[in-house]
């Protein structure tokens, strides 16, 4: 494992230990070349999966891009990055157990909202205002009321 102060190739495993859902294992490595600790994870990925993208083009599917997104959604409003895991690795759980080796980037938007919406009702409108390309206050305003009517789940 490459070292990120240094960019040595070689590091040590210092401890290993599953996380608390048992879905990733966390381990502690110490560089050989500076002697700098640092945390990697180590996930089960099930298959390949390609992500349809408008305009046909194709990506790996890449986790940390949910990740990223629903932490960003999330910012600020208090939600355990722990609940954020477990979120984004049932979605990619589904991805990767659908048996298709391709997936619009619309279905795993929609994942992503559904998740959310359960989670944090204001990382929910956060993460539909980008998804949806909300253009003006109006377009918060409608979705906004849509969470209202439907009951508002999660953290307000």
């Amino acid at each position: 494992m490459r070292c990120p102060f240094c960019a040595h190739d070689d590091s040590q495993v210092k401890d290993s230990r599953p996380t608390e859902d048992n879905t990733t294992i966390r381990r502690r490595r110490q560089c050989e070349g500076c002697g700098a600790r640092f945390t990697t994870f180590e996930r089960v990925q099930l298959r390949e999966v390609a992500v349809l993208k408008s305009g046909d083009r194709r990506e790996t599917f890449d986790r940390s891009k949910i990740e990223q997104s629903v932490s960003l959604a999330c910012r600020k409003r208090g939600v355990d990055q722990e609940r954020i895991d477990q979120l984004v690795s049932g979605i990619q759980r589904q991805v990767e157990t659908a048996g298709e080796s391709e997936v619009p980037s619309s279905r795993i938007g929609e994942m992503v909202m559904e998740g959310l919406r359960q989670l944090d009702s204001v990382a929910y409108i956060r993460f539909a205002s980008v998804y949806r390309d909300f253009s003006e206050a109006r377009d918060f305003e409608e979705f906004a009321s849509t969470v209202q009517q439907a009951g508002g789940n999660g953290a307000d």
